[in-house]
């Protein structure tokens, strides 16, 4: 300190020896170094990278090995030509700049060393342009100079100079300055290009390439010459770059995203879990739980289906409740909406399942338990009016819950929700994962919720369902490191045993049965390893979906048209969504099929006598032991009766009429069933 203070006081004079001691004096303690910023970098599960956390500043600190020598070599030669002789400061080089400086009447040369820079990039947090600035950053480098070596210093430098702002980021270090005026990493670029950005941290907006391209090069020239006159290159090398021209290319690596909808998503849950302060310094490297190769199946799936409504997929592994899949159709630049994630909509009888399960609990056996299927029309219940039916009119007479799930009989199941209770299968969609609101209404067994569900939470629910009863926490996110090296596994699956495995395989059961022969089997012409799952559609085709399950992924599809408000005649949950569903799982899994195994506490049924469930009768018969059309009777055995309907989704799109004494939650009005495609046999007839 001494020294330097003693070479300074010459400079200036003896008698200013003690003002800039005192100033030295002043400086802080070098410490630890203030964090500028990193970039956080966010990555899909096989380690590409999915893009950048944007912030104002873009750094990538690369080791010494993958920063090119011409960079290291140009920036000692325009820099700090003395880097090497030095201790931290160079005070001829100090004086050289005052006198020329003083000459021209202007600052046209800066006296400081790399490593006087590199204390003010990250050693002094609000540095001032003045004289009391140099004593300080002086005194800090010969400190640094002390506890580190020329090519810790060096490398520092090169990972945290500015090289300038575009497009309103800017570039710290040599790897974010390469990507933003070249598009290419470090490593890559050639003599040319280095001495092109060792020449713009003295004055980057003069010097930069897009902004003064003639600027740009004279400085470049100027680098080059310096390289050869200090013989880190030849003449014919410094000609020869001299002659390349300019060709610089904005770079989109720090700008691009790949799956701007789940990045999204990624981005809120890391400030839900670490603040938004964390977010803003940055540096993190996070590791997500995505498959791109999915993703792209996903879109496959529903662009070749669809030519008109969006749609929407989310799968998830059941056995850890990671997201593996999150993608919808439609461009992020017309619409930031994420469908799978934040999109609410009715469900349809996809959410009978809710009922189903609900019963299963209570120990209601599906095989012996029956209810008949007719018009209803209860004009005083605890709920209000209730009236139910299908738009064809055409009912099954007595059939048990098996039946009554694979045809989505919504008069059975309205029965059901009041005969186990409504609250009750409120209960039982909380257990399997639903968070959307929910009031315990009847009409809520069939769909008609006040706000409806999203993809997220249907896929998360049958996926409860799949794994045994043990419901997994929805997790995007497997690990991630902070700038220290400290690493959070957030990954770590959060699971709870919610429902018995006798409970939920009987529920699989029934629900392969639906996609084997009853309004699910749209999915068999694409995938036919063993699968579950369950139609939904709401009043006038608006929504339509296919949850379905494997032991290795639960995916649910929704269709429909973003502003909730555009029917899609025709669209039942057994068409387009069963084939988007059935398409992906083909490339998703495959033929690598695998079976559930056997609960460990079987299920013990018992028949159920409630208040509308008929006790005692056989499938097939009415109150008068035929099977019901309303206003007329008909043959016991209807026409489709046993022939499959094709997967169409009939009677999915019914729901009760019902008034709740104080709050009425959003219905659908009856629709119109789909028309049925060619019988097939081994399905049932339209609910």
């Amino acid at each position: 300190m001494f020294v330097i203070a003693l070479t300074l006081g010459a400079i200036v004079g003896f008698s200013a020896l003690g003002y800039v001691v005192a100033i030295a004096a002043s400086a802080p303690e070098l410490g630890k170094p203030v964090n500028r910023g990193l970039t956080s970098s966010v990555y899909a599960v096989d380690g590409s990278l999915l893009g950048y956390i944007q912030s104002d500043e873009i750094s990538t600190p690369l080791a010494w090995s993958n920063l090119p020598q011409d960079c290291k070599d140009a920036t000692v030669a325009i820099e700090d030509e003395r880097f090497y002789k030095h201790t931290g400061v160079d005070y001829s080089a100090i004086v050289r700049a005052a006198v020329r400086n003083l000459t021209s009447g202007k600052t046209v040369q800066g006296g400081s060393t790399i490593t006087m820079q590199l204390v003010r990039n990250l050693y002094i947090a609000e540095p001032k342009r003045d004289y009391k600035r140099k004593i300080r950053e002086a005194k800090l480098a010969s400190e640094l100079e002390q506890e580190h070596s020329k090519r810790w210093i060096l490398q520092a430098y090169l990972n945290t100079a500015p090289y300038g702002t575009v497009g309103g980021q800017s570039a710290m270090g040599v790897q974010a300055a390469s990507q933003t005026f070249f598009a290419k990493n470090a490593k890559d670029i050639g003599l040319s290009e280095c001495a092109l950005l060792a020449g713009l941290p003295q004055a980057p907006s003069e010097y930069n390439p897009f902004l003064n391209p003639k600027g740009a090069i004279e400085r470049r020239n100027e680098v080059l010459a310096k390289m050869a006159e200090l013989g880190y290159i030849t003449d014919s090398e410094k000609n020869a770059a001299i002659a390349e021209p300019v060709r610089v290319k904005r770079g989109t690596r720090y700008t691009r995203i790949r799956e701007p909808y789940f990045f999204d998503y990624v981005k809120q849950r890391l400030i839900d879990k670490y603040g938004i302060n964390t977010m803003r310094r940055g540096g993190l490297k996070v590791y997500t739980t995505i498959d791109r190769k999915l993703q792209d199946a996903a879109r496959a799936a529903i662009n070749s289906t669809l030519s008109g409504p969006s749609g929407a997929i989310v799968a998830i592994d059941p056995r850890t409740g990671h997201i593996r899949t999150m993608a919808s159709s439609g461009g992020y630049g017309q619409s930031q909406f994420n469908l799978a994630a934040q999109g609410h909509r009715q469900p349809g009888s996809s959410f009978k399942t809710m009922a189903l399960v609900t019963a299963l609990r209570q120990g209601i056996d599906p095989e012996s338990t029956t209810y008949n299927s007719h018009p209803i029309n209860i004009k005083s219940s605890p709920w209000g009016p209730i009236k139910v039916k299908t738009y064809s009119n055409s009912y099954s007479g007595n059939i048990n819950l098996v039946r009554a799930t694979t045809s989505s009989d919504n008069a059975v199941y309205i029965q059901l929700a009041m005969d186990v209770g409504p609250k009750n299968v409120r209960d039982t969609a909380r257990l399997l994962g639903i968070r959307s609101k929910l009031n315990g209404y009847p009409a809520e067994s069939l769909g008609g919720l006040e706000r409806g569900v999203s993809p997220l939470e249907m896929s998360r629910a049958y996926a409860t369902i799949s794994a045994g009863g043990v419901r997994a926490q929805p997790e995007a996110i497997e690990k991630v490191i902070f700038p220290g090296g400290k690493t959070d596994d957030i990954g770590k699956p959060q699971r709870v045993k919610v429902l018995k495995d006798g409970v939920t395989f009987e529920a699989t059961k029934i629900l392969r049965a639906n996609v084997t022969g009853g309004t699910g089997t749209g999915t068999r012409n694409y995938f036919t390893c063993p699968a579950a799952g369950k139609t939904g559609t709401t009043d006038n085709f608006k929504d339509a979906w296919f949850v379905g399950y494997t032991p290795v992924f639960s995916a649910a599809v929704w269709v429909g048209y973003p502003d909730a408000g555009i029917s899609m005649p025709g669209m039942a949950g057994g068409t387009a969504p069963a084939t988007i569903w059935g398409k992906f799982m083909a490339k998703a899994q495959g033929d690598h099929c695998k079976e559930w195994p056997e609960p460990k506490e079987p299920f013990e049924g018992h028949t159920f006598s409630g208040k509308y469930a008929t006790l005692g009768k056989k499938e097939g018969g009415g109150p008068t032991g035929e099977a019901y059309s309303e206003g007329k009777k008909k043959k016991k055995k209807d026409k489709n009766d046993g022939k499959n309907d094709g997967g169409k989704d009939n009677g999915d799109n019914k729901d009760p009429e019902t008034k709740p004494p104080k709050q009425t939650p959003a219905e659908p009005a009856p629709a119109p069933a789909p028309t049925p495609a060619p019988d097939t046999p081994g399905a049932v007839a339209p609910g």
